[in-house]
């Protein structure tokens, strides 16, 4: 085979390939999403087009209300892991002091230790300490497994950090607070808007910690879930899931074009 014509196959091989990546990731979630609007409630061909499922999940009370209570837990655990988080990165960059290491190496088991075994033992040490089940108890939880993704995505943008800029700063005059706000934030702003956003699938798509956690009455949309499937599927699961994907993907877009990640000119 020619240069040429390697030149020429090797890329298309590469665009076949992604092309089947990206057909296995979103194939599952664009037949969700069509079944949706699928008046059978068996999936049955051929497709006939309705907003049944969606007028029925407007009226169900116990899915709006487990909706309602996984955003507003995400999105408190999100303001909490990414402020929290991003403290740590930055104490964790400048400053150098006994157990250090020991401390940035803690950071790991939480993401590679199943779910299970930190439910468990979360549901453990709440009952311990007098917290128990609750909402209290799950936004902790939620927290704890988000802030590890929090301080290693920020923590990684600050590697590439440029820490004459800041001492260029000082050097003008300015106080810490105004090299942080005018000079540190702006840089590693990518970096906190994806643990942000880390953040927020965690603590959204978090089943078995709010599972163990959460009391009877109070489950979030992914025990609710669970729960139903168990029950006996119903597609206002589908309409409910596709409303949330594309609120996520929504908003996943907007950040990645106002962080510009990847570069931008």
């Amino acid at each position: 085979m020619t240069p040429r014509k390697k030149a020429l196959i090797l890329p298309a091989l590469g665009r076949a390939w992604l092309a089947l990546v990206l057909v296995f990731l979103y194939a599952p979630i664009l037949v969700m999403a069509a079944m949706s609007f699928n008046a059978s409630p068996f999936y049955q061909l051929p497709f006939e087009f309705s907003t049944r499922w969606y007028q029925d999940m407007a009226g169900n009370a116990q899915i709006l209300a487990a909706s309602l209570r996984s955003v507003g837990i995400a999105v408190a655990t999100t303001v909490i892991a990414t402020a929290l988080g991003t403290a740590a990165s930055v104490g964790l960059f400048r400053y150098d002091f006994p157990g250090k290491r020991f401390l940035q190496v803690m950071l790991f088991p939480p993401i590679a230790i199943p779910w299970l075994i930190i439910g468990t033992a979360m549901l453990v040490f709440f009952f311990a300490i007098g917290i128990g089940r609750g909402t209290p108890a799950v936004l902790i939880g939620h927290v704890a497994l988000a802030l590890p993704y929090v301080i290693v995505t920020v923590t990684a943008r600050l590697s590439s950090f440029d820490v004459t800029l800041e001492e260029a700063a000082r050097s003008l005059g300015a106080d810490g607070w105004t090299v942080l706000r005018r000079v540190t934030i702006p840089w590693i702003a990518p970096g906190i808007v994806a643990g942000a956003l880390f953040a927020f699938a965690v603590s959204f798509d978090q089943f078995v910690v709010s599972y163990f956690l959460a009391k009877p009455g109070d489950s979030t949309l992914p025990v609710l879930i669970y729960t139903a499937i168990r029950k006996g599927f119903t597609p206002e699961i589908n309409a409910i899931s596709t409303i949330i994907i594309a609120l996520s993907m929504g908003i996943m877009f907007l950040a990645a074009r106002k962080a510009r990640f990847g570069g931008g000119r």
